[in-house]
This record gives structure tokens, sequence and C-alpha cells, in this order.
């Protein structure tokens, strides 16, 4: 039981020595090789001497120094823990989730939708057909006039007082957005 306790010190003394002699070197390798990252270096330094400890061939071999031994053992844990990092998804840090907007929530634009179509419904049918050609089906002025077999002036008044009564009916939306995209709407429309 005695050469156990015996080798066990031998291989922690040649440890020891190995750190010694070689580690600022392959702590410096491993800084270039991590891009500064002192923390990654120290573990693969850790790493690349529990290596070491398991190989006691290592220490038998027929070169004059470990240092290449430990250099390339060091740069293939280097390779490895890269190419374990680049297969995972990157981690998220708190600051992303912090940055992160919240997901459309598709029930306002819903409500939004079923309050427009009853608005639009309640309209007469003249002021009705007229949105429908100019706002859903992309009809310009003249366009629309052909198609309804009415004056162009009358599709443009029955477009405007068709506006007017959607904004009158449709509560809780706002008077300036709605006439702001109307009167946008309505210039494309009649650019058409």
């Amino acid at each position: 039981m005695t050469t156990a306790t015996a080798t066990e010190t031998t291989g922690e003394r040649a440890l020891t020595e190995l750190q010694r002699d070689h580690g600022p070197a392959l702590l410096n390798f491993l800084l270039g090789l991590t891009y500064g990252d002192r923390h990654r270096a120290e573990d693969l330094l850790q790493e690349t001497l529990v290596r070491a400890w398991q190989h006691p061939e290592a220490f038998e071999g027929p070169f004059d120094s470990m240092r290449p031994w430990l250099f390339t053992v060091g740069r293939r844990l280097a390779i490895d823990a890269r190419r374990c990092r680049m297969s995972r998804p990157p981690e998220v840090s708190d600051r992303v989730l912090a940055a992160t907007p919240e997901p459309h929530d598709a029930t306002e634009s819903t409500v939004a939708a079923l309050d427009v179509r009853k608005a639009v419904k309640a309209l007469s049918r003249e002021h009705r057909a007229v949105l429908v050609q100019i706002y859903f089906r992309g009809l310009s002025v003249s366009e629309t006039a052909q198609v309804l077999g009415i004056p162009p002036g009358t599709v443009k008044s029955r477009s405007y007082y068709a506006l007017r009564a959607l904004g009158r009916s449709l509560p809780g939306y706002s008077r300036s957005s709605s006439s702001k995209r109307a009167s946008s709407d309505g210039a494309s429309a009649t650019s058409r």
C-alpha cells in the first residue's frame, strides 16, 4: 500500500514541476487560441494538465521536453471546445431578452377587423360599393367609375362620405390616425 502512495506523490510532484516549468508558456499559448479569454484559457490549461496526469506514458516519451506534447493537447482541446460552442445555439443573456419586443398579439388586429367589417356593413350600398372597389380591390377612381357606371366625381364624393361615416361609427379608434390613413390611401387610389 505504501507503493501506491509513493507513486501518487511522484505523480503529483511531476505534475507540479510540469505546471511550474510549462504552465505560463502554455497559458499564453491558450490565451492566443481563446482570443484573450482568460477564464477559458485557464480551463483549457487545467484540462491539459489533467490529460498529462491521465497519461503518465507521456512523461516517459522519447522527447527531451513535454512542451510540444502539452501544446498539442492544449490546441486540440481548444479546437474541440470551439467546435462544441459553435454546434450549440448561442446563449442569450438577460439584456437581450429585455430588449426583445413582445410578440404581436393577433387578438387586437382580429377585433379591429371585426369592428371595421361591422362598420362597413352599416354603410349604404352605394358607399360600400365605392370603398370595396377602391380600398379592397385597389382600383383607381376612374376604374371604379367605369366598373360602377358612375362619374369619377361621384366616386370621390361617395368615398369621402363613406370614410367620414366609418370614422364616426368606429368607437375607440383615433380619428387622426384613421384620417391620415384614409387621406394617404385616397391619394394613392386617385393617383392610380
